[in-house]
């Protein structure tokens, strides 16, 4: 016995650690290592430094920080997440630095600018068990940020931990998906108040699980949902959930009745994709939400070559079902047109798997997967449909300089597409967009709109779209109720969510409604901190609210992160038919200070 006193206190431990490390080093080494680097410098440091994190010791990849409560720690590395998938958004898949993160709050042991214990044990496990990009919390911890942290979480209940003897109760913060409309101050972290259930049967297809042993078939089991929630979404009797929400479920044990409640549906289709020697089995299930009761099962074999009437037995049950009595008019109506060759609609697939990362890289790499698809069958109109929208998405949306014969090729394509599939609201909602902002058609693309939701109500994408012209022709009123039931039938989206948020506050700055407008502006940058669209027009919002303050570092904030941006850049983004809104765009283009 020495006879010295150790120093204990109570603080909060956060540890980190950089996904699939050793991998990203095997394959560039150097590459990793700058690349970690800046990941320290612009987005770590600066939010620990913020919270007033001590980092305590670091390694190769990762690092132990300690802080002086749980809510300063939740809010570091919330902000640490959201800035480094942000910045991933453009990156490939197996070249991203994502960081893993577990936090506890507890005894812990300083000793020589170290600390030891327990308290630090139990934050280096939850970050062994954290999913890449994810935070993972102690009971301990969660029950300091409740009601402080704008933050929901998942209960992952009791979980053994490697070297402590007890299990523990474990919390994983919400990240992908989160809707701050959704969390109500006075309740801040936990569940999510359920939304209402809509008048008619309402429902969601939750991602169906790759069972060909092969996890380069993934696209293969997503396209068969989106082809089944597609398929649903046509029948005007129901409330269809827009399939970007339910796959934020993607990968993820759910629980039944909290899907039901975030989703706002009464019914659930789960299955699986069995894709092996040219066969192809689907199982589906109908599951009631509220009382986890199954419905309906069944399983449908067939060769690829039936993949289509396969996908149309399914929908046809489940509507059968929920709906037993739909009138056979409608059913017949619901008949897609089928591409003339299996192999077109697999490059479609894979095109459609390539789309929805949301990042100018995978667009480009979209657009040949879509051209494959022409090659093969240049009668098949959603193909044209979509090379135009990426087109557009390159543009507008990632900044990528367009050429004048692109622009053109976009609008050709778009045409193509209209005369090739008039009836698909999908196909129209984006022709929508690409007629109205790349060409200045607003009537033309608001037409396009009107007639999407005509056809199916269901389709968030047609009210999104009816949104944005609305706008652009000077009728904010109409799209503030375009943009509610987008967000009510896609609440979870993380690509388009933030889009419609950014639209709601467009049209509350126009009809000077600044205050709603800062607060819509902050949920979508609550889900993308980088989302220039919902900067700029933070920045409208906060600066006619008289938050000068605020207008001041947003505007600061854009210059920073985008320091090549002009404001041609954002004439581009927002269009306007009327003067007196195409002024307000050059209003907001001084407010952030931009030259061009």
């Amino acid at each position: 016995m020495t006879g010295e006193r150790v120093e204990r206190r109570l603080a909060a431990v956060l540890a980190a650690d950089v996904a699939g490390y050793s991998r990203l080093m095997g394959l560039d080494e150097e590459g990793t290592l700058a690349r970690l680097k800046i990941a320290k410098k612009t987005v770590v440091d600066p939010a620990l430094a913020s919270h007033r994190g001590r980092i305590v010791k670091t390694t190769g990849d990762g690092m132990l920080v300690e802080f002086a409560s749980a809510v300063d720690a939740a809010r570091s590395s919330l902000e640490v997440q959201r800035s480094m998938a942000e910045q991933n958004a453009a990156v490939p898949q197996d070249q991203r630095i994502e960081f893993r993160i577990g936090i506890h709050v507890g005894d812990i042991i300083f000793d020589d600018n170290d600390i030891f214990g327990d308290g630090v044990n139990i934050a280096a496990r939850l970050e062994g068990i954290s999913e890449p990009g994810g935070v993972c919390m102690s009971d301990d911890a969660y029950r300091q940020v409740r009601g402080k942290v704008e933050i929901a979480c998942d209960d992952l209940g009791p979980q053994n931990l490697k070297n402590i003897a007890e299990p523990m109760q474990v919390w994983r913060v919400r990240l992908d998906g989160q809707i701050a409309s959704k969390v109500q101050p006075g309740s801040l972290v936990g569940q999510a108040p359920a939304l209402a259930l809509p008048d008619k049967p309402s429902i969601a297809v939750l991602p169906f699980q790759n069972m060909s042993g092969d996890p380069e078939q993934e696209y293969f089991a997503d396209g068969t949902v989106e082809e089944i929630t597609t398929a649903l979404s046509r029948f005007k009797s129901l409330f269809v959930i827009a399939r970007n929400s339910s796959f934020t479920y993607k990968g993820r044990a759910v629980d039944i009745k909290q899907v039901g409640r975030e989703l706002g549906v009464r019914y659930l289709v789960e299955g699986s994709v069995r894709k092996a020697a040219g066969r192809v089995r689907i199982t589906g299930q109908l599951i009631e939400a509220a009382t986890g009761a199954h419905l309906w099962a069944d399983k449908f074999d067939g060769d690829m070559a039936d993949m289509f009437e396969l996908q149309d037995s399914v929908t046809r049950n489940v509507v059968g079902a929920i709906a037993p009595r739909l009138l056979r008019a409608e059913i017949e109506l619901t008949q897609r047109k089928k591409p003339d060759s299996w192999t077109s609609y697999d490059h479609f697939m894979r095109g459609m798997a390539l789309f929805i990362q949301n990042s100018a890289e995978s667009n480009k790499e979209a657009i040949s997967e879509f051209r494959k698809v022409l090659a093969l069958d240049p009668g098949f109109g959603p193909a044209y449909a979509r090379i135009a929208i990426c087109i557009y998405q390159l543009r507008n949306m990632f900044l990528v300089p367009v050429t004048e014969q692109e622009r053109i090729e976009a609008l050709q394509m778009a045409a193509r597409a209209s005369e090739l599939e008039p009836d698909d609201a999908y196909v129209l909602a984006i022709t929508s967009f690409v007629f109205g902002t790349l060409n200045d058609e607003f009537e033309r693309g608001a037409a396009c709109a009107e007639r999407a939701v005509a056809i199916n109500p269901n389709l968030a994408a047609a009210w999104n779209a009816r949104g944005w012209m609305s706008l652009h022709l000077g009728e904010p009123e109409i799209a503030l109720d375009a943009f509610g039931r987008s967000l009510r039938l896609n609440p979870l989206d993380p690509a388009m969510v933030p889009r419609t948020l950014s639209g709601l506050a467009a049209a509350c700055l126009v009809t000077g409604k600044y205050d709603d407008g800062v607060r819509w502006s902050e949920q979508a940058l609550a889900q993308q901190p980088r989302n220039l669209l919902a900067l700029i027009i933070f920045v409208g919002n906060a600066r006619r609210a008289g938050r000068e303050d605020d207008a001041k570092n947003g505007a600061a904030r854009i210059r920073k992160l985008f320091p090549t941006l002009r404001g041609s850049d954002v004439r581009l983004m927002l269009r306007a038919r009327k003067p007196e809104h195409r002024s307000l765009i050059e209003e907001l283009i001084d407010d952030v200070g931009l030259k061009g």
